[in-house]
């Protein structure tokens, strides 16, 4: 059963044209409007930008550890082929993960063209979209919905936005712009860390990590769906040195889902199977739920 976790007031979704985007946005500020209320000294209300990844899942921990309160989990699932700012395969799990966290989900829908992807994120964390549309194009049938599952209805109320960015400029700047529309900040706790340092501490803190697509030289079908643990990492950055990659995936060698972390309040379980091409793959999930 899925509840909502707030009064939705649907409005329509803007026009993709750039006059009628920036209409809205030039009257509606989430920071400014939640701000007015927020007395100095409460604890700061953030939302996490996640695609159900390590980096995303890991800056989500990062949050609980400041003490704020993460009050959604948002993930933009991309109808198309590729997208410059988004994560596409398998994506759904962030709700999955986010019923274990005990936070409401805001699935984003978006067909990835460049230039109004991050325009449907902001339309949607401002109340502007279809939750349950979005929630419908993305949620995948094999994948069990979580008794536990909330979807976040209506404008988000908060004081900033968790990603987890690593080293893309482009991915970063397009944030931090959509966040000064919205008049709240920006956070990015992964931002330039330490390749090796943030893989290990993947490891060393029970992130429980699959690889589920591999794009790069150096590494084979024999990886997708293969767990990141100590030997795993010691093997990846040996070929990471040998191939010229990056260890932690940032330049799209592969891509990751977390079935389990520190702040996960139970493990999400997967099936899945690969697709390989010679080249590239994939590990498309083909089950998903919450452990019992």
């Amino acid at each position: 059963m899925i509840v909502s976790s707030s009064t939705w007031l649907h409005r329509n979704h803007p026009d993709a044209h750039m006059d009628s985007y920036q209409h809205w946005s030039s009257e509606y500020s989430i920071g400014e409007s939640f701000m007015r209320h927020h007395s100095q000294g409460e604890t700061m209300r953030v939302a996490i930008l996640s695609s159900g990844g390590k980096d995303s899942t890991y800056s989500a921990w990062w949050a609980t550890l400041q003490g704020w309160d993460v009050v959604s989990i948002i993930t933009v699932g991309v109808i198309g082929k590729d997208s410059m700012m988004f994560q596409i395969p398998n994506t759904a799990i962030a709700g999955v993960q986010a019923a274990s966290i005990g936070v409401p989900w805001l699935p984003v829908m978006t067909r990835g063209h460049e230039d109004i992807e991050v325009q449907d994120l902001e339309c949607a964390i401002a109340g502007n979209s279809s939750v349950m549309e979005a929630f419908e194009s993305i949620w995948p049938d094999s994948y069990t919905v979580p008794e536990e599952m909330a979807l976040h209805n209506g404008p988000l109320e908060i004081d900033g936005i968790v990603s987890g960015a690593l080293r893309s400029d482009y991915q970063k700047t397009r944030i931090e712009r959509m966040c000064e529309r919205l008049g709240v900040k920006s956070f990015c706790p992964l931002w330039h860390n330490d390749q090796y340092g943030h893989m290990s501490s993947l490891v060393e803190n029970g992130f429980e990590v699959i690889f589920t697509s591999i794009s790069c030289e150096g590494l084979d079908e024999t990886w997708l769906g293969a767990k990141l643990e100590r030997n795993t990492l010691e093997k990846l950055e040996s070929l990471s040195l040998e191939n010229r990659f990056n260890l932690d995936g940032e330049g799209g060698e592969f891509e990751t889902l977390v079935v389990n972390a520190p702040h996960f309040s139970k493990r999400v379980l997967v099936e899945g199977s690969p697709h390989w091409n010679g080249s590239r793959g994939v590990w498309n999930v083909e089950s998903c739920l919450l452990e019992c």
